[in-house]
């Protein structure tokens, strides 16, 4: 009983200091990044004024909650974003285990590496460059416009059909996004023992029946825990990207106006720090509901894939 009571926290710490030591720093950055910034959540319940300050401004309750709620436009947005961002978890999920699938099938070789920088390459392409050469493909005049009538078919105008950039967004997060992602996947594999392999090779299953019955089910809690992550951010819409695209561009609001680009509207005509605090309050909660629910889901279905 002695020992058990001895070896606890302190005796952890004093007997292993050096390797905690190592894990100051990001202890320390996320303390200061991540927990310290949670006091501004007070500006969601005030008329913020910056001189003031957080302790001066003046304290309104849910005044800025009922702003957002008050407009006829919330559930518009608040569907967009959750829709939007949970047809890109989908899309790229299936992408990028897909990629690592065939990836890994592949022999090793230099058609491999030349196809695997190339896929990685464009996460590091910033969106708005990525939106600026878009136009010269799916502009008025752009290449794929061009394409359809030289078949002799009707342009698109993408510009001012709203329907099409759900699928459109998908598609370009693939192709930016998903070689990239498909890195995690690469490595789970690489972790897959290899005599499991030889072993249906010997009883005679064919390749696709290996990726079906082998492969797959050992990527399953992988594909769980990334999917977990990216549950915790789908009330927050990638503003970079569908500003980028989008702008001011009001016809296309229907399907693409999302929380954050609503928000950034509001407080560049309002210039009330306090709703767009209050918003991002409100989607905070509702990513921390979706994430303790899917978790729950999960750990009742399989325990080892659960985040906690």
């Amino acid at each position: 009983m002695t020992g058990s009571k001895k070896k606890g926290f302190f005796y952890e710490i004093s007997h292993h200091w050096m390797l905690y030591a190592f894990t100051l720093p990001a202890l320390l950055y996320v303390i200061v990044f991540k927990y310290v910034p949670m006091l501004g959540i007070v500006i969601a319940f005030q008329k913020f004024h910056p001189i003031r300050g957080l302790f001066g401004s003046e304290f309104i309750g849910i005044e800025n909650f009922r702003f957002f709620f008050r407009g006829s436009q919330w559930w518009s947005v608040t569907f967009n974003t959750f829709f939007l961002n949970a047809l890109f978890i989908f899309t790229g999920t299936v992408a990028a285990v897909s990629i690592a699938v065939i990836m890994s099938e592949l022999k090793k070789g230099i058609y491999v590496r030349v196809a695997q920088s190339a896929m990685i390459l464009p996460h590091f392409i910033s969106w708005v460059v990525v939106a600026l050469f878009s136009v010269a493909f799916i502009g008025g005049n752009g290449a794929f416009n061009n394409f359809l009538v030289s078949i002799g078919r009707e342009q698109v105008s993408f510009y001012t059909n709203a329907d099409i950039w759900p699928g459109l967004f998908s598609g370009i997060r693939i192709w930016k996004g998903a070689g990239f992602s498909a890195v995690v996947y690469m490595a789970a594999i690489t972790g897959i023992d290899l005599e499991i392999y030889e072993a249906a090779t010997i009883d005679g299953a064919q390749r696709i029946k290996r990726i079906w019955y082998i492969t797959l089910p050992m990527l399953r809690n992988t594909v769980v825990l990334m999917t977990l992550l990216a549950i915790g951010g789908i009330f927050y819409g990638d503003f970079i990207m569908i500003y980028s695209f989008i702008g001011d561009n009001s016809i296309l609001y229907s399907t693409t106006d999302v929380i954050d680009t609503y928000v950034f509207r509001a407080l560049r005509t309002s210039n009330n720090l306090g709703m767009p605090a209050a918003v991002g309050l409100y989607q905070s909660f509702i990513g921390f509901i979706l994430v303790v629910a899917t978790n729950t889901v999960v750990k009742k279905i399989n325990p080892e894939s659960a985040i906690f």
